[in-house]
Formats: C-alpha cells, structure tokens, sequence
C-alpha cells in the first residue's frame, strides 16, 4: 500500500506491511497485533487510574464534599473545557443533570451547566472578542459566590480554562481543575482550590482517567450531599 500516509504508517505499522518492532514477533498477523495492542492499552489504562485513585484518592474525597457543601446551599456547577476535553465537560455535566441509574441508591439531579454547549454565545465571543474569554465572560454573567466551575485541559495549558478559573476565583467560586502531564500552567494558577494532574503523556489515557475522576466526584458528592443536608436540617 503505497498510496497510504506516511503518518497513518508509523501510527499502524502492523497494518500495512511493515516491519514488526523490535522484540515482537515478525510473523504475527494484524488481528493479532491489534489485539496485543489493545491488551497494552488497557492495561495502561487500568494502571493509571490506579495510581491517580492512590495518590488523588484523600483529595477527590475532600473536593467531593466541598461540591456537596456548595450544592446544598442553592450552588450550580459550570463546566468547560477544549476538543475532547469539551466532550468530557458536557459528560461531566451531564452526570450531575441526570444521575445513572443504580450507581448510588436515591440520586438527586444537580444543577449543572456545560460552557460549551451554546455555540451562539461561544461563537459571539470568539469572533468579536477573543476565543481566550468565550469561559470567562459567561462565569462573569452567570456566576455566584459558592458556584463550582470545573476546568479540563488535557495539557493543563489552555488559556480560556485558565481566565475562566481566575474569573471564578474572582468570584468567590469554587474551583476544580482536571489536567495531565504535570498539571502545566494549572499547576502554577494562583487561588485554584482542586487540581488533579493525570500523570501521563498521552491525550487518549489523560482523557480517560479523567472521565474516572469526575465520576468519582459525582458519586462521592451524591453521597456526601445526604450527610451535609442531614447536619443542616432535611433536604432543600
């Protein structure tokens, strides 16, 4: 297959004839080699999500009832993000609006938000005055002291996830972020209350244990909304 893309190649070399890598058997076929490949992806994914949930796990709990505390008091939950990570903010929000079933007994919908999901307001805000503001600018319409806004940015650099954070910072929000590698620029934002850094080079596995990450704040919320509404006198 001559006519293919060098880079569709090095992508999916057992795909097109090439060369097995180095250690790997020569005369496996492309079944086989996407199976193994698939094998070695999922452990990745099994063995990162492990680590985040050792080392993030005291933590997520804590965010948890600090989201709890604030939907308990009449707070709604803003989320936002860039490319997959959009996706991921709309899932997140998605999650609090409409619990699944049979995760926790007795989940109550949540007021929740997606910055993403009004394309007039991001388009507007693009165009005539910056895509860097298209967060910021709808937290500074909507927000209220004791709101939770939600930021993922797979590289912990994306500027509209870092102005909208300090405007919510600003505001007397409460403020969570999801990145990975290091955490980037999200690691080194002033007044961000939650971080939780993915520590990973790869998009694909940052953007899954992320998606386990909030749905761990979901659940832990839930649960912890019944203990924070009992201690202030019966549900709102």
């Amino acid at each position: 297959m001559t006519d293919v893309p060098e880079g569709v190649r090095e992508l999916y070399p057992f795909l097109y004839g090439s060369a097995a890598p180095a250690g790997r058997a020569s005369d496996a076929g492309p079944v086989d080699e996407v199976a193994r490949s698939t094998r070695e992806k999922a452990a990745e994914t099994i063995a990162l999500r492990q680590r985040v949930a050792a080392e993030c796990g005291p933590r997520i709990a804590a965010c948890a009832v600090r989201m709890a505390e604030s939907f308990a008091a009449g707070g709604r939950l803003f989320a936002f993000g860039n490319g997959g990570s959009s996706t991921d903010a709309q899932g997140l929000v998605t999650t609090f609006l409409q619990p699944p079933a049979g995760v926790v007994p007795a989940a109550v919908p949540l007021p929740a938000l997606s910055l993403t999901s009004d394309m007039a307001v991001v388009t507007a805000l693009s165009n005539d005055v910056g895509f860097e503001v298209v967060f910021a600018r709808q937290l500074a319409a909507f927000g209220r002291r004791g709101d939770i806004a939600v930021g993922l940015s797979a590289s912990g650099g994306s500027a509209n996830v870092l102005l909208a954070l300090e405007e919510a910072h600003r505001r007397g929000m409460v403020t969570v972020a999801l990145a990975g590698h290091d955490g980037g620029r999200l690691a080194r934002l002033g007044g961000l209350g939650h971080l939780f850094v993915i520590p990973s080079a790869s998009v694909h596995r940052i953007q899954e244990a992320q998606t386990t990450v909030y749905h761990a704040l979901w659940e832990l919320t839930q649960r912890a909304l019944r203990t924070v509404r009992a201690e202030r006198g019966g549900a709102r």
